[in-house]
């Protein structure tokens, strides 16, 4: 099982069908998972997925449409039934709090888990540690909509041939790594000696949307992007009209920003058939697209090789 995964919990947009439910998304990056947009039919999804309430550390609603946020009730009283342990964060539009509040006691139970609410007001951070920065960006719906992405610092590879030509093993290996020099009795060994440069991984959501500078800011060099394409291109006036983007223009965003995988979601039941998505982005990006499905995993892209951030393009 890769560390580095999402698990497709929904798909669907307004209304569920009967083979897509309404949204939702769990990343897993390590020991850290991060819930998105839980819609209704959420936490029999996670059961589906094998997927328990401990897996969660944080719970990042984009905004207060309803199926973006009617599993929030069953989500956060999960998390008391299976008494959860630890803090878990939720992120959302400040101006939905009392929407928050509300699902958060939709209705009574024993509430022992402590859910700790941290209402998103602007664009930046809004939470930090081992894992990274998870940061928000403004996006351009009809209510006051947020997409997250989550930003690795970056790093340092080590380089195993020139580790063993200066013979540098076991323990010395570690120090070099954190201290940034090993001091020797012939001489000082520096950190850019015998490693290069690892960019951080990047994953980016972005939900109900027109394009925007906040669609960019939050694809820009993604390992991983996962956009809603809820219209094809056919029907662009009402994406615009509604809020939404078109699959061709979610690939647009792909290809301009340097995003390696890109994973399509939350579709309009208007299209029964989900490879004209597929083929609507292939003819805009040529990275990998994977038109999401329910109950799937997407494992985030391997660390991008050698030690620079690939590119494909300026957007114009």
């Amino acid at each position: 099982m890769s560390s580095r995964e999402l698990v497709v919990l929904g798909t669907a947009s307004q209304a569920p069908t009967r083979t897509r439910n309404q949204n939702g998304y769990l990343l897993r990056w390590d020991g850290l998972g991060v819930l998105f947009d839980p819609g209704e039919g959420t936490q029999r999804q996670m059961q589906h997925a094998g997927v328990s309430a401990h897996a969660i550390d944080h719970l990042c609603v984009t905004h207060f449409h309803g199926d973006h946020c009617l599993g929030v009730p069953g989500v956060v009283q999960r998390l008391s039934l299976d008494r959860v342990d630890k803090p878990v964060y939720a992120h959302y539009p400040a101006s939905g709090a009392e929407y928050f509040r509300r699902l958060r006691y939709a209705a009574a139970f024993h509430e022992v888990a402590t859910l700790v609410e941290q209402p998103v007001e602007r664009n930046g951070p809004v939470a930090t540690g081992p894992f990274g920065t998870l940061e928000a960006r403004r996006l351009d719906h009809r209510i006051d909509s947020f997409g997250y992405r989550l930003v690795e610092p970056d790093g340092r590879r080590m380089l195993p041939e020139a580790l063993a030509r200066l013979d540098i093993t076991g323990p010395d290996v570690g120090r070099l790594l954190h201290e940034g020099v090993l001091h020797r009795d012939d001489r000082s060994v520096a950190l850019a000696e015998v490693s290069e440069h690892r960019p951080g991984q990047r994953f980016a959501f972005v939900m109900d949307t027109r394009l925007c500078e906040g669609v960019y800011a939050l694809a820009e060099h993604a390992d991983m992007l996962v956009i809603e394409s809820t219209f094809l291109n056919q029907d662009a006036g009402l994406a615009a009209d509604y809020g939404h983007l078109t699959a061709a223009q979610a690939a647009r965003v792909a290809a301009e920003s340097g995003v390696r995988c890109l994973v399509l979601t939350h579709f309009s039941a208007r299209y029964p058939d989900p490879t004209r998505f597929h083929e609507e982005a292939a003819a805009v990006f040529d990275g990998p697209i994977v038109v999401a499905e329910d109950l799937t995993r997407v494992p985030v892209p391997p660390r991008r090789a050698g030690a620079g951030v690939g590119w494909r393009g300026a957007r114009g």
